[in-house]
């Protein structure tokens, strides 16, 4: 029997923790049919069944979960043996995977990201933006970046970017002009709303704050969309209200292409973290970034 490829174990690896070829091969940023492809190799090459496929569900066989057990901690081994090289040069090298929700991604990582890799040439930032709660370290990232209600408790944060954020709510100066004025988000049911889904399929709600009083409204309108671009688009068109992030809409606000509506009700909350597994060993890419991390907040 020849001996597996460590490629195809890191496939087999994902596929078994997530429970999805899809998933993996997002999480991975490859195509299912990669991994598919791996996951036959694999199975040939030992000589047994690995995985339970169906339509609806991918599931390990006894021998899946037995190789799943014996894999994780092996694979954690294999990488902290590798690692080890980067305390004898002068700089590390090596990847940081990270999982962030998009809005990091796109509001606040950019500059921050480019600062980095000029200082460490010999680093692969591999990010993937994604809004569902995943358990980021089993999905085989380094690290996660999350807001502070959706860490878990075992977990070190490190602050990274704004300190605070808020959502606020805006609609075009068209879509204002030809509908009843908003003076409480209950109002919000008699207007048009540009709605959010989610990755999971789940659609948000959307939830003011004033003086202690919370309201949480159902928000209906012309478009559901997973696409920021697309909602801003139709807030712009005159289509409705939109409430999401200020980092979306703050160049629309100032250009006056979007009026602000419910000011006094918009919430704010905390802003992110990056977070990490505590351990006593850590990848010397990820400390290099974490380090990176918290000189910026001290600069």
């Amino acid at each position: 029997m020849a001996d597996p490829d460590l490629t195809d174990l890191h496939i087999f690896l994902a596929v078994a923790e997530t429970r999805s070829f899809r998933r993996a091969a997002v999480l991975r940023g490859v195509a299912a049919s990669s991994l598919s492809d791996g996951i036959r190799r694999l199975e040939a090459r030992l000589g047994v069944r690995l995985l339970n496929r169906t339509t609806r569900s991918v599931t390990p066989t006894e021998a899946g979960e037995r190789l799943l057990e014996r894999l994780v901690p092996a694979m954690g081994e294999i990488a902290s043996a590798l690692d080890a090289v980067n305390d004898y040069r002068d700089t590390p090298t090596g990847t940081v995977r990270l999982n962030v929700p998009s809005v990091v991604a796109h509001k606040v990582l950019p500059d921050m990201v480019a600062r980095f890799l000029q200082l460490h040439p010999g680093i692969t930032l591999d990010i993937v933006a994604n809004d569902t709660f995943i358990d980021v370290l089993a999905a085989g990232f380094d690290a996660g970046i999350r807001y502070d209600e959706s860490i878990e408790r075992d977990m070190i944060a490190v602050p990274i970017g704004p300190r605070r954020q808020r959502f606020v709510a805006a609609a075009a100066p068209s879509y204002l002009a030809t509908h009843p004025p908003v003076k409480h988000p209950r109002d919000l049911v008699n207007h048009t709303c540009i709605c959010h889904r989610f990755a999971s399929g789940k659609v948000s709600t959307w939830e003011f704050e004033r003086q202690g009083e919370t309201v949480r409204i159902a928000p209906e309108g012309p478009l559901i969309a997973t696409s920021t671009e697309l909602q801003l688009a139709a807030a712009r068109a005159g289509l409705g209200i939109k409430y999401t992030f200020e980092e979306y809409l703050a160049d629309d606000l100032r250009s006056g292409a979007l009026v602000p509506v419910l000011s006094d009700w918009w919430q704010s909350f905390s802003g992110p973290y990056l977070y990490y597994p505590s351990r006593a060993y850590m990848p010397a890419p990820l400390r290099a970034f974490i380090d990176f991390i918290k000189s910026e907040r001290t600069s």
